[in-house]
């Protein structure tokens, strides 16, 4: 079979793939929750073929798994799962940023800044609404690829990419960027934005630390490290 011939297939299989990704992003897909070849189907918009090809990628993927005479089962959250993904978040990001702050443009860390701040300003004017935390979440999310794809490293990219979707799913089990987090959240940015801003190599690494393991204990129902910074003065 020719190239040309086999191009739209590929296409249709990634599209599938990329509109699982997007209905764990908009919580549509819940972690351990059973769902059928024919449901997922409809739930992505796409032909049955691509679903089945789909389905050993994200078996291999630990996104999903085949449970006999039950179907299909979403990665159920545990506690080992937690420790991993955030393990493997912690020794990506931390690489991907001390390379970071050293190429990031001013330009970049300002247009950051300033979005981080838009969502600040949002949420002291309330209300706190789904829209803003859709925003919220985006901006969150954001930076973090943003930092992973100047690696330019595309495996590395992949990587972070099933492991993001699987802190996804762990944050849906858990709790997810909500009102009582929102400002927190910013504010966690901030505080590495401005060790990014400074160009400073160790204050990236040990602020990145700190965010990483923030979310971490978040999703554990655990008290959040305290923060020993304030943007106040950024407003």
């Amino acid at each position: 079979m020719s190239t040309a011939a086999r191009a739209p297939h590929v296409s249709l299989r990634a599209q599938a793939y990329a509109s699982f990704q997007q209905q764990i992003v908009e919580a549509n897909i819940r972690p351990g929750q059973f769902i059928s070849q024919r449901e997922l189907m409809q739930l992505l918009g796409m032909p049955l073929g691509a679903v089945r090809e789909l389905i050993p990628r994200l078996e291999a993927e630990g996104l999903l798994r085949t449970v006999p005479q039950r179907g299909l089962q979403v990665a159920h959250v545990d506690l080992k799962l937690i420790n991993n993904a955030f393990q493997l978040r912690l020794l990506l990001e931390r690489e991907a940023a001390l390379k970071f702050v050293s190429t990031v443009s001013d330009a970049e860390l300002a247009a950051l800044e300033e979005a981080h701040l838009d969502i600040v300003r949002r949420a002291r004017r309330g209300p706190i609404d789904d829209q803003l935390l859709t925003d919220a979440t985006t901006v969150d999310w954001g930076l973090h690829d943003l930092m992973i794809d100047a690696l330019d490293n595309e495996l590395i990219s992949q990587i972070y990419r099933v492991n993001s979707l699987r802190v996804r799913l762990i944050k849906l089990e858990g709790s997810l960027l909500s009102a009582e987090v929102l400002l927190p959240a910013m504010e966690e940015h901030l505080w590495f934005i401005d060790a990014l801003k400074r160009r400073d190599p160790v204050a990236v690494a040990e602020r990145l630390n700190h965010h990483i393991e923030s979310a971490h204990r978040r999703v554990l129902g655990l008290p959040r490290p305290e923060l020993p910074w304030s943007m106040e003065h950024l407003k």
